[in-house]
């Protein structure tokens, strides 16, 4: 019988401290997101890692599926496990991140190399706006004043991360940190970004 089976009541207890947990961490109770991201965050870093093979790269994603997991925990069906639903973000965090890269690893105004002078590699831009340029600007500078407002402990982690490009480790060397308070703080100042941008660019 079921009520017997012990990997099925751990299962259960597990589903049940989750919900908890969400009903808790929608009452705006941080510990309750932090309890949630503990419990889960090697289990979601290992998944990405299965598809991204850079170090660093695993854990912003991994930081960014749970930003958007708890930035939607409000629409999560408890029908569902929670950790289905996670993955599910990260997963598609991943194919997302893995296409603009691909992507962006492609110019289609180079002409490709053959045998026949006049072949050329070119894509109709279909989409072409002749305000994008503005509309990039102004988004570009939204997000400098966003990170600006950041607390300097944050704000400092987050330029050195995404504007300067720097490792991990280079970070917490720079700053004389330890490792696990970067990622901290990188965390940390993201979900500040995210809060701050949610209203500011949805609109572009």
């Amino acid at each position: 019988m079921t009520e017997n089976n012990p990997e099925h009541n751990n299962k259960s207890a597990s589903k049940l401290e989750d919900y908890n947990l969400i009903q808790s961490a929608l009452k705006g109770n941080q510990a309750s997101y932090d309890r949630l991201m503990k419990k889960y965050y090697r289990l979601v870093s290992n998944l990405i890692n299965r598809m991204i093979y850079n170090k660093d790269d695993v854990e912003d994603l991994a930081q960014e599926a749970f930003i958007k997991a708890f930035n939607s925990l409000d629409k999560f069906d408890h029908q569902f496990a929670f950790s289905t639903w996670l993955y599910k973000i990260a997963s598609n965090n991943c194919i997302d991140y893995l296409r603009k890269k691909k992507l962006s690893t492609v110019s289609i105004d180079k002409e490709i190399d053959s045998e026949d002078d006049d072949l050329r590699f070119e894509i109709p831009d279909n989409d072409y706006k002749p305000d994008r340029r503005i509309l990039e600007r102004e988004k570009q500078k939204i997000l400098l004043d966003a990170i600006n407002s950041l607390p300097e402990k944050y704000k400092s982690v987050i330029i050195l991360r995404h504007q300067e490009e720097m490792e991990y480790e280079e970070i917490a060397s720079k700053l004389d940190l330890p490792l696990g308070t970067v990622k901290a703080h990188i965390f940390r100042g993201r979900e500040l970004l995210n809060k701050f941008l949610k209203d500011k660019i949805h609109h572009f």
